[in-house]
């Protein structure tokens, strides 16, 4: 007898990026980065061309080229390119700067964040947020969006975790939880975030609210949405059994 096609396990827990996916991505690095670069280039122009084209930003656009390393690579990563091509030994100093500049920069919502999450909340789900940025700035900056305590569990690339697009962070949010990552999805912005997913064993959804695109995102996500405003409109979808339109 033909039983038809196992039916999708629920989808529980909620793991999602925060650069490009809560925050959109170019709206709030865009200007912060130039500024970066000239101050650590100490306004030697040809430097700042150099930096630039070295991280995957366009100075003319305030914007970042899909595969920058500044998307999906932890800090500690950018700060190796930048301190390499200004040749500053003191990586750790560097570090910390770029770290606290994060700290204090407005973030631009991709969606109305509290809104979002008490709905997702008030639905079953279990929130968590990993990111490849340090943990204090992203604490920082779930706070100022009021979301923190919404979330269950936040690890950046310095929590003990490793950094995607390898999945312990993932896991990590599984443990705390007690959630089977067949039971959760990773929802981000880059492939990165969708490698440690398909890794971790999880749905995977990919967002529109960083410099990837469709096309990019498509070969390793189960959707792409146009940002997480569109999540429980999918989730319903999904539970359902109903085909969501694509963007």
């Amino acid at each position: 007898m033909d039983l038809g096609a196992p039916a999708k396990s629920q989808i529980k827990g909620l793991v999602f990026d925060k650069d490009g996916t809560l925050f959109d991505f170019n709206a709030t690095w865009g200007a912060v980065v130039r500024q970066l670069l000239v101050a650590e280039a100490g306004g030697d122009r040809d430097l700042v061309d150099r930096l630039a084209q070295a991280l995957g930003y366009d100075l003319a656009q305030n914007r970042f080229h899909p595969g920058s390393v500044v998307i999906a690579e932890p800090t500690y990563v950018v700060a190796e390119v930048i301190a390499e091509l200004t040749h500053q030994t003191d990586l750790q100093a560097l570090t910390d700067r770029m770290n606290d500049l994060s700290a204090g920069v407005p973030q631009v919502h991709a969606a109305d964040l509290p809104a979002l999450m008490t709905q997702l909340r008030a639905q079953g789900h279990t929130l968590g947020v990993v990111t490849n940025d340090a943990v204090t700035p992203a604490i920082r900056h779930l706070k100022d969006a009021l979301i923190k305590d919404k979330m269950a569990f936040v690890a950046g690339y310095d929590s003990g975790f490793g950094a995607k697009p390898a999945p312990g962070q993932l896991l990590a949010f599984c443990t705390a939880t007690g959630l089977d990552p067949a039971q959760c999805a990773m929802i981000g912005d880059s492939t990165h975030d969708l490698v440690a997913g398909q890794a971790a064993g999880m749905v995977c959804i990919g967002v529109l609210t960083g410099p990837a695109c469709r096309e990019e995102l498509t070969p390793h996500a189960d959707a792409v949405l146009g940002s997480i405003a569109e999540l429980p409109r999918w989730l319903d979808s999904r539970r359902m059994g109903t085909k969501f339109p694509a963007v």
